[in-house]
């Protein structure tokens, strides 16, 4: 079974940088696709970023393009993002997922495995 361990959340100031990570454990890595997703109050949980199986491909939401860079470590089984230029509509939970698909997905629904999430929380 798959499990997934985010950290690296927090309270920071509009314009700060986070990273997050997410340690994939319980299968062979390089097998799935990652994805970073969000989930404010009230919301719907929304894509964010996603990486293919030996990160030749990255997708982005138009709203994190140019700020977030998602990257993944296949010898450590790790899959982080970087977030720069915080805003305060960036607040939310961050989720990792997995999914074993040969092609990237942006659904959330099409993610096969999920971690607990981590806040994080951009004040102005």
């Amino acid at each position: 079974q798959v499990q997934l361990v985010e950290s690296g959340g927090g309270l920071v100031q509009a314009g700060d940088s986070l990273r997050l990570s997410c340690v994939f454990s319980g299968r062979t890595f390089s097998n799935y696709a990652m994805g970073w997703f969000r989930q404010a109050p009230g919301k719907e949980r929304e894509f964010v970023a996603a990486i293919s199986r030996f990160g030749s491909r990255t997708y982005y939401a138009d709203s994190v393009k140019g700020r977030f860079t998602i990257s993944r470590d296949n010898a450590k089984n790790t899959v982080d993002l970087q977030m720069n230029s915080l805003k305060p509509e960036d607040t939310a939970v961050y989720y990792c997922a997995a999914d074993n698909a040969l092609v990237v997905q942006t659904a959330p629904g099409l993610y096969d495995y999920w971690g607990q999430g981590t806040q994080v929380t951009v004040s102005s």
